[in-house]
């Protein structure tokens, strides 16, 4: 079905972009919104904010080197507008959308279909558009195991990971891929303590085994708070921001910049034009530091080879960002 979809589309030949943010007005009269736009926007992010995605570079660059006459735009949409956002996608002559901050877990009770990662996770950051019917995947533990064996030359499975935000929609996917890796030991640290000791349980059968030598648990859901973190940050390798703080620049660090030490690895989800305050507070002590750039690419590549049934040209993706 989706091969069919790229064969039925006519070669490009010259491509008009669009840089606009498109809304759910738009999205109610789709015709008048995007008549003038060629090659028709069929491809998209829903995000609130989403102004600073650097998604739509990236996917309108593998579009062109696929000679795919589409594009991917961004669009405006609020927590509240979901459920309409995604009914017009049913009915438009889309080919499928990613999702972002806040989006990711509350889709997964709004589409038809669900495969094994998003299903895991909770959440959803792709979707596909087949005969009507929403059909949901999640890219990001993906993303993040290849981010991750980019930035710091190791894998998942031979660290000690610490998630921030392991309640939310990223968090969520990046904790199930680090239990199916084996890592040697998760910690999930959240706002709301519930969610994370929630997740813990889920879990738990991944961790039955013993890795590490020591006391430290191989699985904890901790609180939010600075005693807590100091206790556990000695047994940890890798410190992961899954949070939207540092989004702007005058965002404090999600963690106090003292807690974080030479021998960790610190990798912030999100990412932009500067680096954020953690990734400074993590330069600032000798640590290696990464910004989610990796893994955006990653994950939009997995994105593309779900849309199109086809290998995404990652290359033309990675000079784009």
């Amino acid at each position: 079905m989706r091969a069919n979809v790229i064969s039925s589309i006519p070669i490009v030949k010259q491509q008009k972009p669009t840089t606009e943010r498109y809304t759910l007005a738009d999205l109610e009269n789709w015709p008048k919104a995007a008549d003038q736009v060629d090659p028709p926007i069929r491809l998209g992010v829903f995000g609130d904010p989403v102004a600073h995605s650097l998604s739509p570079q990236m996917q309108n660059a593998a579009l062109r080197e696929c000679e795919v006459r589409v594009q991917y735009a961004r669009f405006h949409i609020r927590a509240n507008e979901l459920r309409s956002a995604l009914r017009f996608l049913r009915e438009l002559d889309f080919i499928g959308i990613n999702l972002t901050v806040p989006h990711k877990i509350a889709a997964f009770t709004q589409i038809d279909e669900a495969n094994e990662s998003a299903t895991r996770a909770g959440a959803v950051n792709t979707i596909r558009v087949r005969d009507r019917k929403l059909i949901g995947s999640n890219t990001d533990g993906e993303g993040f195991l290849r981010a991750i064996r980019t930035e710091f030359s190791v894998d998942v499975r031979d660290l000690r990971v610490l998630i921030l935000g392991a309640g939310g929609g990223t968090g969520h996917a990046i904790a199930w891929q680090c239990a199916l890796e084996n890592c040697e030991r998760l910690v999930l640290v959240n706002r709301t303590h519930e969610k994370a000791q929630g997740l813990a349980e889920r879990l738990e059968p991944f961790f039955a085994g013993p890795r590490v030598l020591g006391p430290a648990a191989r699985l904890e859901a901790v609180a939010w708070d600075e005693a807590e973190l100091r206790a556990q940050l000695g047994d940890v390798d890798l410190i992961v921001n899954a949070t939207p703080v540092g989004m702007r620049p005058s965002d404090p660090t999600p963690i106090p910049a003292r807690l974080i030490a030479p021998h960790h690895m610190v990798f912030d989800t999100v990412y932009g034009v500067s680096k954020t305050t953690l990734l400074r507070a993590a330069d600032e002590v000798g640590a290696r530091g990464a910004n989610g750039l990796s893994m955006l690419l990653h994950q939009g590549a997995l994105s593309f080879s779900i849309w199109f049934d086809r290998e995404a040209p990652i290359e033309a993706m990675r000079r784009a960002l």
